[in-house]
């Protein structure tokens, strides 16, 4: 199993020296259904809060790159077959900074917890916002319930007219052109 820490401590500076920010990192199962996996790695632009697909393209080369030579130097960080998979967060996107649920507070967010919290473990809602490492959010249900980050699960934007209104469009021009390439545990 890849040590998803260890991958965000190589992959965030090479992102960061193009300019973008580390949205998520995280392994998941393939869409190939070839049973194999996928590293996804989601950034944005702080600019824009996307990636077009040049950006996408260029982190990809470039934490490839470097995956490449840190095996090279025999360090795998992803053992067995895997699919580099870059992307822009989308408009429903996760949230897992801190600064998400700050930046993102007033829109609608669907939110599963690791525990129960004033006997709810999924929340959906507006995001109240976050102080600290303690999360609000007002939900439909529950009405207005805080707890800890740490004890989020997954939590992501809901799409409605409002974040569609705040978002800016995705450019998709290029979308064709994406190659996507595998990558393979040498034995050497």
């Amino acid at each position: 199993m890849a040590d998803i820490e260890r991958l965000i401590q190589v992959i965030e500076p090479e992102a960061q020296a193009l300019g973008f920010e580390l949205v998520r990192v995280k392994m998941i199962a393939s869409e190939a259904g070839d049973g194999g996996q996928a590293l996804q790695i989601m950034a944005e632009d702080p600019a824009t809060g996307q990636l077009v697909i040049e950006q996408c393209a260029a982190l990809s080369r470039r934490v490839s790159e470097r995956l490449d030579a840190l095996e090279e130097e025999g360090t795998v960080l992803v053992p067995g077959a895997y699919h580099l998979e870059v992307s822009s967060p989308g408009i429903d996107r996760p949230l897992t900074r801190a600064q998400d649920f700050a930046s993102w507070a007033g829109h609608e967010a669907k939110i599963a917890l690791t525990e129960k919290v004033q006997g709810h473990r999924n929340l959906r809602g507006p995001l109240v916002g976050i102080e600290g490492e303690l999360v609000t959010v007002d939900d439909n249900r529950a009405g207005e319930v805080s707890f800890p980050r740490n004890l989020i699960h997954s939590a992501k934007l809901v799409l409605t007219d409002a974040l569609i209104a705040a978002t800016q469009p995705l450019d998709t021009q290029g979308v064709e052109d994406v190659i996507e390439t595998e990558e393979e545990e040498s034995n050497s």
